[in-house]
């Protein structure tokens, strides 16, 4: 019988593993894919990840570094590429010694399976449903139809959450009236832009950008749309190219040179606030607990930042209820305040005519170093362990 049981390999779940590792937690993995694939597109780490993997190990954190591309610079800017907002990130490497970075989201979870043992992980298992045997006991069932008995569930298996649908079947998602195209360009950027992440807004419609490697460039397109249409891909680029047709330069050369089968659509939802993560010794992280809309990039940081507190609460605690429930205190009002704000800054990044005049005038006059001071308290971690 499992003493853990982690259901879902992404992120948070691949980080959860491998902060039980390193503390020395009995754990087992089940992901639904069939095998490991690099897949997706790119994902922003942000400085508060990044000491999670520093923590775990700094060969895993140099390798990821290695692997991606760090920003000098953060900045907002119109559709034509003229500042709005535009931070140096000096300050911030001072602080923690590197600043956020892109990386391909394939190419990390590649990384961190490759730290994690073999054997703690099982492929090929789609989570089903689970069933209480005991206060201490579960039994969980996969889609192929096995059955493993575990100690406790820890959900990581994202937005559409089969355990949190289960646990809490009252929880809801929210439909942002927003729909988002990601895509990986053979392209590369300019010298002035190849260490900048960067999103151009317009009227209703937003682009970011970001270097990965030498050769290629993430890139993301948000429009105001309803929810669950489709694409006819014959005819994808070119309805993206007119979209944004009044766009810098550099857009339309990224749309162009994105292989039109790798930009993949999504609606762009995020969960209702939950007034709790677990019940008995099941308990919910990253997406599958407080999904937020990505236009802070602290989706992925979020997931991490659980893990490392998560592991560390079961590590010093006496019960998984103990812990569960010091996690969600810890946890609570760092990720509530940043699903309100990236709500917030969803809705002015694709407005009208008139609030995008006010909404520009307002960000590029706010103080610097009240800038500065709301980064650094998002990106700290408590060494309280």
């Amino acid at each position: 019988m499992d003493n853990i049981s982690i259901i879902g390999g992404g992120i948070g779940g691949l980080l959860t593993a491998l902060c039980f590792e390193k503390l020395g937690i009995e754990y087992k993995l089940y992901e639904r894919a069939e095998a490991f694939k690099i897949v997706g597109a790119g994902i922003w780490l942000s400085p508060n990840a990044l000491q999670v993997f520093e923590w775990i190990n700094p060969k895993l954190l140099r390798e990821i570094q290695k692997s991606g591309n760090a920003f000098d610079r953060i900045m907002i800017a119109n559709h034509k590429l003229k500042p709005i907002s535009d931070s140096e990130q000096d300050f911030v490497k001072n602080e923690y010694g590197y600043t956020t970075m892109a990386i391909h989201r394939g190419v990390l979870q590649k990384i961190l399976f490759s730290h994690i043992k073999a054997d703690y992980i099982v492929f090929d298992k789609e989570f089903k449903q689970y069933s209480s045997i005991d206060n201490k006991t579960y039994e969980v069932e996969f889609a192929d139809g096995t059955y493993i008995k575990t100690n406790a569930i820890i959900g990581a298996d994202g937005i559409n959450s089969l355990i949190r649908k289960q646990l809490f079947p009252k929880s809801t998602l929210r439909y942002s009236g927003q729909t988002c195209w990601r895509g990986v360009s053979n392209t590369k950027l300019s010298t002035e832009l190849d260490s900048v992440g960067f999103t151009l807004w317009g009227q209703q419609l937003q682009f970011g950008v970001s270097k990965l490697d030498e050769d290629k460039t993430y890139w993301f397109a948000v429009t105001l749309s309803e929810p669950n249409e489709k694409d006819d891909t014959t005819y994808l680029k070119s309805k993206l190219l007119k979209m944004f047709s009044e766009f810098d330069p550099v857009v339309h050369q990224l749309i162009q040179n994105t292989t039109t089968e790798k930009i993949i659509r999504g609606d762009l939802s995020d969960l209702n606030i939950l007034n709790q993560w677990h019940s008995g010794n099941i308990c919910l992280i990253g997406d599958a607990a407080h999904s937020m809309t990505p236009d802070l990039g602290q989706g992925g940081a979020q997931a991490i930042e659980d893990a490392y507190y998560l592991s560390n609460y079961i590590h010093n605690s006496n019960t998984m209820e103990e812990a569960y429930t010091k996690f969600y205190n810890k946890r609570k009002s760092k990720v509530e305040k940043l699903v309100k704000q990236s709500r917030t800054t969803s809705k002015i990044a694709i407005t009208s005519k008139p609030i995008e005049i006010i909404r520009n005038f307002i960000l590029k006059y706010t103080p610097e170093k009240l800038m500065q001071k709301q980064m650094i308290a998002l990106y700290e971690i408590d060494k309280e362990f």
